[in-house]
């Protein structure tokens, strides 16, 4: 590849990587407004309710496929690397996942689950499993 054709290359994988953080942070808004709206906003009405409900889930569509456009204009160590973090996330989440859900039924914590715990360790265990994987390959 020429330097002309790497700097495009290099821009139109900047430009996705922006549309996804874009679109990440427009999930994560319609996430807050689903997660609030009806206590804080509308009082728990049903309408407003749904229309959240769907805000959320075209969103998270729209976010889905611009991650999907992000990941095919990377070249092949770059999908590598972001094959193994997303599997090592993948199995860390399950495993880890159903532990703790166990760990309530079994009266060894005193608290219900919550599924924000888990985005929080998909959320380390990704840019964990990123980071080294940069170090080893780079």
């Amino acid at each position: 590849m020429d330097e002309s054709t790497d700097d495009s290359w290099q821009a139109e994988n900047n430009r996705k990587a922006k549309n996804l953080a874009g679109w990440s942070i427009a999930w994560l808004g319609g996430t807050a407004l689903l997660a609030f709206g009806p206590k804080y906003m509308w009082d728990y009405s049903t309408l407003p309710t749904l229309g959240a409900v769907l805000l959320n889930l075209v969103v998270g569509l729209a976010m889905v496929m611009a991650l999907v456009r992000y990941i095919s204009g990377l070249d092949e160590l770059e999908r590598k690397i972001f094959l193994d973090a997303a599997g090592l996330t993948l199995g860390v989440t399950l495993v880890c996942g159903s532990c703790y859900e166990l760990l309530e039924d079994a009266k060894l914590i005193p608290y219900q689950p919550e599924i924000s715990h888990l985005f929080y360790l998909m959320v380390i265990s990704f840019a964990v499993s990123v980071f080294v994987g940069n170090r080893r390959y780079k």
